[in-house]
């Protein structure tokens, strides 16, 4: 299998595609099954087992809550 390049990219999306990932990503979760996402052209496949973590962040007058979710491939 080929080693994949490292990434680390933000991208916003319209509030209706932002709610739609978040709905398909609830609706796995909540079935305990895995999820298949694209973000920036990359397809992912995220495990049933992946951990979920929320986040914030206060710097300023900017707040910031980012919603993680970490696994490991295989």
């Amino acid at each position: 299998m080929a080693k994949r390049a490292q990434r680390d990219i933000e991208k916003t999306y319209p509030r209706q595609q932002f709610v739609a990932k978040l709905r398909r990503l609830a609706d796995a979760l909540e079935s305990g099954k895995a999820f298949n996402i694209q973000v920036a052209g990359e397809r992912l496949h995220v495990p049933a087992d992946a951990h979920f973590s929320v986040e914030h962040e206060r710097e300023g007058k900017i707040e910031e809550l980012e919603l993680q979710v970490r696994w490991t491939r295989e």
